[in-house]
This record gives C-alpha cells, sequence and structure tokens, in this order.
C-alpha cells in the first residue's frame, strides 16, 4: 500500500480541510497507533506535536533519508529531539544491538520524550536532559508557543543544563555516534564548534537542519573545514536549502 503524505494536504484547500476534521474527535493525551512508515504501529500520545507524527506523514521525505542511513547496531545522537519522532525512527532502526542518545532541554519535551520511549517498550534509548552548545554549564532557553521551536537565548526565563559533545565523550557520558540528527533551532554551529575533536578524527554522518542565512554559512564552512562533503537534502543548492547531509570527504 503507498503512504500517504497527509502533511502534505493544505489547511488552505477543502480537501484538507476536510481531512483533518476527523483528527477533532480524538481528545489530546489519547494514546494512538501510528498509521503508516516505518514506525507503523508504534504508540503515540496524541497533542504531543503535530497530527502529521502519528499520521506516518510528519518530514516523510526525510524520513526515506533518515531511514537510509541509519544501520543496526549503530549509535545515533538525536540532538533536539523534542517530543521523540526521530528517537523513536532510530531506535527501530539500529535495533536492540544500537543505541540511541536524545538531547532535550525543554521539561514539556522531555515528559512526552520519556513517555514514548516507555510505551514503546524501548530499551535502547537515553535521554539526557540538556541543550548541546559549545561548552559545559547552564543556559537560558527561550521556549516558544510551539514547543519544537524553543531555543537557546539570552532573553530566555528557562535555565537548562548545556554540554558540548566533545566534553560529554570525553567523560564518558555519550558514545561516539556513527550518526548525528541535529536540529536546534538556530544553534547548530554552536554544536559544531563543541564538537570540533568528533568531527575531526571520527567523522559522523550528519543530518543538520540550519536556522537563518548566517548560521548556515558557519556551518557549511565548520563541516567543510572538518573534511565533510556536503549534499542538500532534496537537491538543490547548498546556499538555497536549509536541510544537510554532511559525510565525510572521501
Amino acid at each position: 500500500m503507498p503512504r500517504i503524505n497527509f502533511s502534505a494536504l493544505s489547511t488552505r484547500t477543502v480537501l484538507g480541510r476536510l481531512a483533518r476534521q476527523p483528527l477533532r474527535l480524538i481528545p489530546d493525551g489519547a494514546v494512538v497507533r501510528i498509521l503508516q512508515g516505518p514506525l507503523r504501529g508504534y504508540r503515540w500520545i496524541k497533542g504531543a506535536s503535530v497530527n502529521g507524527c502519528w499520521l506516518g506523514s510528519f518530514e516523510q521525505d526525510k524520513q526515506v533519508l533518515f531511514s537510509t542511513l541509519v544501520r543496526p547496531g549503530q549509535t545515533v545522537l538525536d540532538i533536539g529531539a523534542n517530543v521523540g519522532f526521530y528517537t523513536l525512527l532510530a531506535a527501530e532502526l539500529v535495533g536492540k544491538s544500537g543505541r540511541v542518545v536524545s538531547f532535550e532541554p525543554l521539561p514539556r519535551n522531555q515528559h512526552y520524550l520519556r513517555e514514548h520511549v516507555r510505551l514503546n517498550g524501548l530499551t535502547n534509548v537515553t535521554l539526557i536532559e540538556a541543550a548541546v552548545a559549545d561548552r559545559e554549564g547552564r543556559a537560558s532557553f527561550a521556549s516558544a508557543d510551539a514547543p519544537e521551536m524553543g531555543r537557546l537565548s539570552d532573553e530566555g526565563q528557562l535555565e537548562v543544563e548545556v554540554v558540548s559533545l566533545d566534553g560529554a565523550i570525553a567523560a564518558g557520558r555519550v558514545p561516539v555516534p556513527d550518526l548525528m540528527k541535529i536540529d536546534v533551532e538556530g544553534a547548530e554551529a554552536r554544536v559544531l564548534e563543541g564538537a570540533r575533536n568528533l568531527l575531526a578524527t571520527r567523522r559522523p554522518t550528519i543530518l543538520l537542519a540550519t536556522h537563518g542565512a548566517e548560521v548556515h554559512r558557519r556551518c557549511c564552512d565548520l563541516l567543510r573545514e572538518a573534511g565533510y562533503e556536503l549534499t542538500a537534502v532534496g537537491g538543490g543548492s547548498i546556499d538555497a536549502t536549509d536541510e544537510l547531509l554532511a559525510k565525510a570527504a572521501a
């Protein structure tokens, strides 16, 4: 059966509005089954994030790409895990012999992430309740109307733990990854700055979402300096995209 991209149905169209009406009958907080894709049958809490997550159509093309990159037995870091969609996907793909480490600083998101891991009986996931940046310590974090858009900010009202990947790996807190998914609402360059040794010596594959032209340029520079080749997710120009796939140069 072909996968249906519900998320591609615009709310501005009659079809898009009609398709979404039945979703209102399911109350937020209800545990539902993901309907399609690699996570079909997994349990999900409605209202934790957009409906596309449990409909199975969330970032469908990116799901497919992610699934081609992750192998059984690997270690995956989900940096900016939000409520855990990619954490669940990574856990499914690496299998019982693999490991997933998820970083999420916002307490609301941590709650849903822990519940999604528990509901699905996953034993290969570790949650680190911290933001990832270029240093160790504490920092201000700004929440947003949309929970997935929280970010490190000097104007933030919430204080969170901050870790660097090089520091966490050196301390034995985090294993060396094979792949990293990074989506941290503008702090992407800081994540890479704090992983210079990891990038230079181990060069894990990176699926990176950037936020802002200057951050994007800085990330591209850092990755190229570390010996990575970059491609735009979905094709097109590196400079025109905000989704990058970075692999060690041959």
